[in-house]
């Protein structure tokens, strides 16, 4: 294979433009300017302790080094559950079951370069059954796995609050 074409076929495979962003991000700019919310799905990764309390795993986002949940974009050729349960593979290095239904959706603003945008968010609970040594993201996220009560006050959004405080009655 010759140089040019595996750099083509390079540039292909990672969807980014000269401007540095991704198909995603140009299509979720153009969505917004539009005036249309976007939507992501979300993992909620859980156990059981020792004594059968519940704990979720939270990891940090990228840019704010805040506690969220693994999300992210849809993915073309994936259910919403199979793409979180990737989402929670990728950001936080853990696999299980992820549940058929979202418990509940959240609403932020992602912070984009120039703006932000509207996202809702569909979070689906995934009951882990294996954490991997090493992760695709290991090198750009922390992951800890805390108490209900802990996450609650870890993270930001209100409407992902009252899904965790939901979760840690109902899971």
């Amino acid at each position: 294979m010759s140089p040019q074409r595996g750099g083509l076929l390079s540039a292909q495979r990672s969807r980014r433009y000269r401007d540095g962003k991704d198909l995603r991000t140009k299509k979720a700019e153009a969505k917004a300017i539009k005036g249309r919310r976007l939507k992501q799905i979300g993992a909620l990764p859980f156990r059981r302790d020792a004594k059968g309390a519940i704990q979720f795993l939270l990891v940090t986002s990228r840019g704010t080094r805040r506690f969220v949940i693994p999300k992210g974009w849809r993915m073309r050729k994936l259910s919403d559950r199979e793409a979180a349960a990737k989402e929670a593979m990728q950001e936080a290095g853990v696999l299980g079951t992820t549940a058929s239904k979202p418990i509940g959706r959240y609403f932020y603003w992602k912070r984009l370069k120039k703006f932000f945008v509207p996202i809702t968010v569909a979070v689906y609970p995934l009951e882990v059954n294996e954490e991997m040594s090493t992760w695709r993201e290991q090198q750009e996220r922390l992951r800890e796995w805390v108490t209900a009560g802990e996450a609650m006050t870890l993270v930001d959004e209100p409407e992902l609050i009252h899904i965790l405080d939901e979760a840690d009655h109902t899971l």
